[in-house]
């Protein structure tokens, strides 16, 4: 007896959250590694480009983004959506036992507060028209509503990057994930349009030729290395246990979003569907504050203390000396 369509996209859902949820682990201990022997991903540094065990976090994370991309092939969005969250109960697992991070009692329920409020929103999301052309996804992309949230969204991630995260990012976890979420919405509509390109290409009706396909190719790219970036920062910043769940609440909503902006999948639902949405929004507010306010930020590693005392009469109070100090470790390796 075979194995139905639902049950292929049950499994490869499950498989992709493990993957993912793994995959935070790996790149989180990868950061780690390369902060200790170069400049940390948080306050800019690229060291972790040459750490291996990065690269696998990322090759993990990539097996399990096309996991969940082929299982919406085979099973319906409100099957596989929910499943997510199953990566971050395993990312909350492994940082226990590999990262020594432990999460509060509080922090458990603003998971749970999370993971039902995201659950409720996918549930009663309304299905969406899958377009028959690139071009059709172009028009739906340059209608009125969708250029309004594209402005906004771009307006936003740009106060992010330039204003709030020079003063806040290294304290609030919400300017990174912010910016991750944001751009995560717009390359999730880019991806969808290329996974449409690339399965009516293979039906035989090419949309090599269409300029749009390239356009939406090139959104996704820029979006990607932007996500990466920016989570990047705040997993070397943050808890792990903190950073998945956040992440998965704003990126899920915000796609939702997006997507029912553009897809129109909003209209003819009816006030029950409405009302649920709305209560798992208040839930996911909700768990999202609560483990804001229990989360452990990690203490930013010493760079080294050096203090001269440059006066030479010894008989000086310490507040009456001139002194000099650096903190800087390239001062320590000479």
């Amino acid at each position: 007896m075979g194995v139905s369509d639902n049950s292929k996209g049950l499994i490869l859902a499950v498989a992709s959250s493990a993957f993912i949820g793994t995959s935070f682990i790996l790149k989180k201990k990868g950061l780690k590694r390369a902060g200790a022997n170069g400049t940390r991903a948080g306050v800019g540094g690229y060291t972790y480009l040459l750490e291996p065990l990065w690269w696998a976090g990322m090759v993990t994370m990539i097996v399990g983004e096309v996991a969940n991309f082929v299982a919406y092939v085979y099973a319906p969005a409100v099957l596989v959506t929910p499943l997510g969250a199953l990566s971050i109960i395993i990312s909350a697992i492994l940082a226990h036992f590999l990262l020594n991070e432990r999460l509060p009692k509080m922090g458990v329920l603003g998971c749970v507060s999370c993971i039902v409020g995201s659950v409720i929103i996918v549930i009663h999301a309304p299905q969406e028209h899958t377009p028959n052309s690139v071009q059709e996804i172009w028009n739906l992309a340059t209608q009125p509503a969708f250029l309004i949230y594209v402005a906004a969204t771009l307006s936003l991630v740009l106060a992010l990057i330039l204003h709030f995260e020079p003063r806040y990012g290294q304290t609030n976890i919400l300017i990174y994930l912010g910016i991750c979420s944001l751009m995560g919405s717009l390359t999730v509509v880019s991806i969808k349009a290329i996974g449409i390109a690339i399965k009516l290409t293979l039906d035989g009706v090419s949309q090599v030729a269409y300029p749009q396909t390239w356009f939406f190719l090139t959104v996704a790219a820029i979006c990607v290395i932007t996500q990466l970036n920016y989570l990047n920062k705040a997993l070397d910043t943050f808890n792990a246990a903190i950073v998945s769940p956040v992440y998965y609440v704003m990126f899920t909503t915000l796609t939702i979003i997006a997507s029912a902006i553009m897809f129109k999948d909003w209209s003819g639902q009816d006030a029950s569907s409405i009302a649920s949405e709305i209560c798992g929004f208040i839930t996911v507010l909700s768990g999202t504050v609560i483990l804001h306010s229990t989360r452990e930020q990690e203490p930013a590693p010493t760079q080294g203390n050096v203090t001269w005392y440059i006066s030479g009469d010894s008989m000086k109070n310490l507040d009456e000396e001139h002194l000099i100090a650096l903190h800087d470790s390239d001062y320590l390796e000479r």
